[in-house]
């Protein structure tokens, strides 16, 4: 049986903060650089095997 998931604590004062700063520097994607990730993805997915 699996064990059931907490609760995801609030963060406060400099958790709180850090937080938001880590995220607000986030990096968006170019068009350019998704197409290359999506290129590769079919690329792997052609020759990769899942037992499915």
């Amino acid at each position: 049986m699996a064990k059931p998931i907490k609760e995801t604590p609030f963060l406060y004062g400099k958790d709180a903060d850090t937080f938001v700063k880590e995220n607000k520097e986030v990096k968006k994607v170019s068009e350019e650089e998704k197409e290359e990730i999506n290129k590769n993805y079919e690329a792997l997915k052609k020759v990769a095997e899942f037992g499915f």
